[in-house]
C-alpha cells in the first residue's frame, strides 16, 4: 500500500514538471507571436511568472541557506580569533600581576622604605628668568599648594635641568645644573663603564665654553665610552634614580690614570625652559 502511494506521488511530480515545461514553452511561443491576442499573451506571461516563482523559490532558498552557512562560518572564525586575543591579554595581565607581586615581595625582603625609580610628576611653566641669574636659576609656576617640595629634581621634556631650592605657596625657585654657584647641592650621578660596572660621581661644575656638565669625584679606573648615557643615581636625597642627565662627551684622566673628570653633553636645552616637570620620589 505504501509503495502505491509512493508511485502515485512520483507520477504527480512528473506530470507537474511536464505541465510546467509546457506552460513555459507556451508562454514563450505566445509572447513571441505578435498576432496572438492580448488576453492570451497576458495569460502566457502570468503562467510563466507562476512557473518561475514555483521553480525559483527552492533555488533562492538553497542560495539563502548557503549564504547563512557562510556567515556562520565567518562568525565562528572571528569568534575563535577574538578568544585567542582575549586569552593573550589575560595571560599578559596575569604575568604583570605576578611581576608586581614579586617586586613588592623583594622590596619587603630587602626592607626598602622607598622606591628609587618610581616618582610622581607636577607640571609647571617658567614665570621668571632674570638676565643676571640666567645661568643659575628660574622661577616656576607651582609651589607648596601643588605639592612641590624643596630638593625635588626638575626636568624639561629632554632631561634633568636642576633642583628646587626655594618653595613658596604658588611658585618655586629652581637652581639649574648650569649654575656656577660653588655651594650648590650637586646631583649624584652614575654611568656604565665599558666593562659593565657602574661608576658613581657628582655633577661638580659647568663649562661655559663648551656648554658641558662636568662629573667629578670619580674613583674608578674603568674606561667609559663616548656617547654613554649619564643618569641620576638616586642616592643621597629625594632625587629619583634613572633621570637622564646627558651623554659622555670626553674623559679627562689624572696623573694616576684615574678619570678625574667626565665631560657631559646635557640632554636638556637650557636656553628653552618654558615648560618643566617637578619630580617627587614615591615612598
Amino acid at each position: 500500500m505504501q509503495k502505491y502511494f509512493l508511485n502515485k506521488k512520483l507520477v504527480i511530480t512528473l506530470v507537474g514538471l511536464i505541465v510546467s515545461f509546457l506552460l513555459i514553452a507556451f508562454s514563450i511561443m505566445v509572447r513571441n507571436n505578435r498576432n496572438t491576442p492580448t488576453f492570451i499573451q497576458s495569460f502566457g506571461n502570468d503562467a510563466a511568472g507562476l512557473v518561475d516563482r514555483v521553480v525559483g523559490y527552492p533555488v533562492k532558498a538553497v542560495r539563502s541557506a548557503g549564504a547563512s552557512t557562510a556567515d556562520l562560518l565567518n562568525t565562528y572564525h572571528e569568534n575563535q580569533q577574538l578568544k585567542k586575543q582575549v586569552d593573550s591579554v589575560a595571560a599578559e595581565k596575569a604575568t604583570n600581576a605576578t611581576l608586581r607581586q614579586e617586586n613588592a615581595d623583594l622590596k619587603k625582603q630587602l626592607k626598602l622604605n622607598k622606591s628609587l625609580t618610581e616618582f610622581s610628576k607636577i607640571n609647571a611653566y617658567t614665570i621668571s628668568r632674570a638676565p643676571s641669574t640666567w645661568q643659575n636659576q628660574i622661577v616656576i609656576s607651582k609651589g607648596s599648594l601643588a605639592g612641590v617640595v624643596k630638593g625635588s629634581a626638575v626636568l624639561s621634556d629632554r632631561g634633568l635641568i636642576g633642583r628646587v631650592t626655594e618653595v613658596n605657596k604658588s611658585n618655586s625657585k629652581v637652581e639649574l645644573l648650569s649654575t656656577k654657584n660653588d655651594s650648590s647641592n650637586r646631583f649624584p650621578v652614575q654611568v656604565a663603564a665599558k666593562s659593565g660596572t657602574i661608576i658613581n660621581g657628582l655633577i661638580t661644575d659647568f663649562d661655559d665654553d663648551t656648554n658641558q656638565l662636568i662629573m667629578g669625584q670619580i674613583t674608578s679606573k674603568d674606561k667609559v665610552k663616548k656617547g654613554t648615557k649619564v643618569v641620576t643615581s638616586g642616592l643621597g636625597g629625594t632625587t629619583p634614580k634613572g633621570l637622564l642627565v646627558g651623554t659622555v662627551a670626553k674623559v679627562k684622566n689624572g696623573d694616576a690614570g684615574l678619570p678625574t673628570k667626565i665631560y657631559i653633553d646635557p640632554a636638556a636645552d637650557f636656553s628653552d625652559l618654558s615648560m618643566v616637570t617637578v619630580t617627587l620620589r614615591k615612598d
